[in-house]
């Protein structure tokens, strides 16, 4: 639609110099297109690359937003301009064929017929002063295509809106489903681990105490016999044990149990998240030392979570993770280049933002008896850095 305006407008001012060369008006018809051209094409030099990216089309409300008065000034300037050329050069007329789609895309449903409608009167006005004489084409003509354009595009809103409802449909059936299948494997891995619990930790623990009941009982009578049991209570201990850490091996974040360490764990993260949409880089800083497993399983569960918000919140290119090791403290950053926003006081969430990523992340430092700083500020990118205290 956008080719055929520049199309029409091209051909009208081509006609227009043929017929009239030379003429008086010349420098105004000129002056006149280019400035339609512009205005027409003002939205695409004046929006940024993201917005050209999400909408290539003339400024106008989301689907079923009322205009905004920038969205009217724009139009309206438009039009004006096109009334001016049609007045001095009746050849322009056909030029609001692509702006009946305009109109109606922009205004409410009555006010972009009334618009369309003062244009077919315009058009067949035009065409009637090009023909020079009465001719029931040029005035049945106008409105037939006016009314098609009409059709055409209500009947195309119609089906875009029913495609939004379906994919929004789609979209909360799917989350649905995924949640039902976290809580359903939750569930399963709860009764999993119960059952592991019960078939060693809890059986083991059940004979460490008769053993040691029994051993209490003879310790007198029987020092031999006590000294027996207490050994065999003392096996089964260790046999627990390495079931408690088995069972907390398997609990650790995948990237970790590798034995790693939470730099290699970090590296491997970014890695993965990097793609064409979203370069992460990961630097480390100090002398690697061993970190507890709930600290090295906090921080990366918190860059986990720091890069998810970037991807869906940030519409970032780059991110970077900083880990920084020192003497009393550890250190990770996780800073984009992405939209930014106000950071929230410390029990909200940034406006327009869904989710508990930014709470989620300040509890998982909290309870280790870290802090969560946050550096941003709307189109500035953003900052988190999390500290967490190492014992002594």
């Amino acid at each position: 639609m956008h080719a055929t305006f520049y199309l029409l407008l091209a051909t009208s001012l081509a006609r227009f110099l043929l017929r009239h060369p030379g003429g008086a008006r010349v420098p105004w018809i000129i002056a006149l297109s280019a400035v339609l051209a512009v205005l027409y094409a003002l939205p695409f030099l004046t929006g940024t690359p993201r917005d050209r990216r999400a909408a290539p089309h003339p400024p106008g409300p989301a689907p079923g937003a009322p205009p905004t008065p920038r969205h009217l000034a724009w139009l309206a300037l438009v039009v004006a301009v096109w009334l001016v050329l049609v007045i001095l050069a009746p050849s322009f007329g056909w030029c609001a064929v692509p702006l009946f789609y305009t109109g109606l895309r922009t205004l409410p449903p009555r006010a972009a017929l009334a618009l369309v409608a003062v244009l077919t009167a315009c058009v067949i006005a035009s065409q009637l002063r090009l023909a020079g004489r009465y001719d029931p084409d040029l005035i049945l003509g106008p409105p037939a295509v006016s009314a098609i354009a009409t059709a055409v595009f209500t009947y195309m809103r119609r089906q875009a809106a029913r495609q939004r409802e379906l994919i929004d449909d789609l979209i909360r059936t799917r989350r649905e489903l995924a949640a039902t299948e976290r809580r359903e494997g939750t569930l399963a891995e709860r009764q999993r681990l119960s059952m592991e619990i019960h078939d060693t930790l809890a059986q083991g623990l059940s004979s460490q105490q008769m053993l040691l009941q029994a051993a209490d009982r003879v310790w007198d009578t029987d020092p031999a016999k006590a000294r027996a049991h207490v050994r065999t209570a003392e096996s089964i201990t260790e046999h627990g044990l390495t079931e408690a850490r088995r069972f907390v091996h398997d609990l650790a974040p995948t990237d970790l149990a590798d034995g790693g360490g939470v730099a290699e764990a970090l590296r491997k993260l970014a890695a993965r998240e990097s793609d064409a949409g979203l370069t992460v880089r990961f630097h480390a800083e100090g002398t690697p030392v061993p970190l507890p497993d709930r600290v090295s399983s906090a921080l990366l569960r918190i860059a986990q979570g720091a890069l998810a918000n970037v991807r869906e919140h940030a519409d970032a290119t780059t991110a970077a993770l900083t880990l920084t090791l020192l003497d009393d403290q550890v250190v990770l950053d996780i800073a984009d280049d992405g939209r930014g926003f106000t950071p929230p006081p410390v029990s909200g969430t940034p406006a327009g933002v869904r989710g508990h990523g930014l709470p989620a992340i300040r509890a998982r430092a909290v309870q280790l008896g870290g802090t969560l700083t946050i550096e941003s500020a709307p189109g500035e990118g953003a900052v988190l850095s999390v500290s967490i205290p190492l014992e002594q």
